[in-house]
């Protein structure tokens, strides 16, 4: 069976400046405010990346961080995106294997992020939230 990565991290920002200037400051990572048709994402760069934006060092991800919402308490964790190529066999495989789809915007439903690919989220057997990124490059 062929391995899919782990390619981004999200984590849930009560406060997206004071989140921008810890990150930046302790760490140096570049903090990059995405607009409303972003869901007024926060992209966080944590290593040098080509003119694509995939990342120059193998092993290496960037991530991000989501406005917390504390009328879905289920999602204000840490998580991380795992790349899949076809998400729809992914969500199926998902819910054979006793995992949970929730979906994006529409429940049980892929994002379509505009420049990045259909996006999905789930819980796993544990409980955990994780994402699927079935990136459209």
């Amino acid at each position: 069976m062929k391995k899919n990565p782990v390619v981004h991290f999200e984590m849930p920002a009560k406060d997206k400046e004071r989140v921008v200037k810890f990150y930046k400051e302790t760490f140096g990572w570049g903090m990059q405010q995405m607009g409303p048709e972003m869901g007024n994402y926060i992209l966080a760069t944590t290593t040098e990346t080509d003119k694509k934006g995939m990342v120059k060092k193998p092993g290496a991800i960037n991530g991000g961080f989501f406005e917390y919402n504390p009328k879905n308490p289920a999602l204000q964790y840490p998580s991380f995106v795992i790349s899949v190529d076809d998400i729809k066999d992914a969500m199926k495989k998902v819910k054979k294997t006793g995992g949970k789809v929730l979906g994006g915007q529409k429940p049980g439903k892929p994002d379509d992020i505009p420049g990045v690919g259909l996006y999905v989220s789930f819980l796993d057997t544990e409980g955990n939230r994780v994402g699927m990124l079935q990136p459209s490059m």
